[in-house]
This record gives C-alpha cells, sequence and structure tokens, in this order.
C-alpha cells in the first residue's frame, strides 16, 4: 500500500464517531475500578451513556457510518454490559427481588442463542439495532438512577419484559431473515 492508501485508511478508521466510542469504551474501563453507586461512578456512567447517544448521531451526520464502527459500537456495547453487570450485580442482588433475576438469566440465554444463531447463520457476531433494543438499552441505563425510588423495583420489572420482548425479536430476525443488516429497526421491517 502507497502512503497515501494508508492514510485514507487509518482517516476511515479514525473518524470522531469512532473516536466517541473508544471514549466509551475507556470510561467503561474506568468504571471497572470506581466504587459502585458513588458520585464518580454515576458520573462516568452517564459520560458513557452520552457517548453512547453521541457516536450513532456524529456518523450519520458526517456521512462516516461504517461497518467497523458498527462493530465497534457494539462490541463498547457489550464491554458496558459486561463490566456495569460485574458492579451493579452485587448491590442490586441485595436489592432486588428474586423474580427479576430468574427473568435476567432467561434474557441472558435467548441472547446467547440469538449471537450463536447469528454466528452460524451469518458467520459473523451480530446485534441489531431494533427500536426494542434501543429503547431496553435505554431503560436499563436509567435503572441505577431509578432505584433510588420506591417504585425501582416495579420499573425493573418492566425493563426486563421489554428486554425479554426485544431479545425475542432480534432472535426471531436471525432466524427468519435471509440477510443480516445491523440496521434492521423492527422485526416487521422488510
Amino acid at each position: 500500500m502507497t502512503p497515501t492508501k494508508i492514510e485514507n485508511k487509518h482517516k476511515k478508521i479514525l473518524t470522531a464517531a469512532n473516536v466517541i466510542t473508544l471514549l466509551r469504551i475507556i470510561g467503561t474501563g474506568a468504571l471497572f475500578f470506581t466504587k459502585s453507586m458513588s458520585l464518580l461512578f454515576l458520573s462516568i456512567y452517564t459520560f458513557a451513556g452520552l457517548t453512547d447517544v453521541l457516536d450513532g448521531l456524529v456518523a450519520r451526520r458526517t456521512g462516516t457510518a461504517s461497518e467497523f464502527g458498527a462493530r465497534l459500537d457494539s462490541i463498547a456495547d457489550l464491554l458496558f454490559c459486561v463490566v456495569i453487570l460485574i458492579k451493579l450485580a452485587p448491590v442490586l442482588w441485595v436489592i432486588l427481588p428474586q423474580d427479576i433475576w430468574y427473568g435476567t438469566a432467561a434474557i441472558l440465554l435467548i441472547r446467547i442463542v440469538s449471537y450463536i444463531t447469528a454466528a452460524i447463520k451469518f458467520r459473523r457476531f451480530a446485534s441489531l439495532h431494533t427500536y426494542l433494543n434501543k429503547l431496553t438499552g435505554i431503560a436499563v441505563f436509567l435503572l441505577p438512577y431509578m432505584l433510588a425510588f420506591s417504585w425501582g423495583t416495579i420499573y425493573s420489572r418492566a425493563v426486563c419484559v421489554l428486554a425479554f420482548l426485544a431479545s425475542l425479536e432480534e432472535l426471531a430476525v436471525h432466524i427468519f431473515r435471509k440477510e443480516y443488516n445491523a440496521d434492521r429497526k423492527s422485526i416487521f421491517q422488510s
């Protein structure tokens, strides 16, 4: 490759949107080393959530949306979820009733089956950006803040129902669609 081609390739990878996604990955790493539910934790948590919203907006507005960016975003989302689960599960275990944990286990099982189905069928890691997945992401993101209220448990149950439906929808899309489309908004989209 000539130096110009290498520079162009780096420009496509180091877009503003991808840098924002990388900041989410760095913030996620920092969360791992902060005390759960502390002011610093919630500040970094909020920053990571905002970068999740911003990276897609920036990519679309600048015309730099790419397959690499979509994969990087999915990896950042997965890392964020894992770190949050590790950091918040011990706190939530004490606060939330057992039925929510059974629901969470069912959701995780469906997600794993969905990812395996996509890996076999499409030969790739596949996480869809459906409306239900986006709504679930927002609802799950708000969970630490909602637990401060007396209705936090009711909210948590509603989030489980929403996440369950989103997981089933994604699995159904992977099973019934012939081609992978990360930007599929719904099972009803043709």
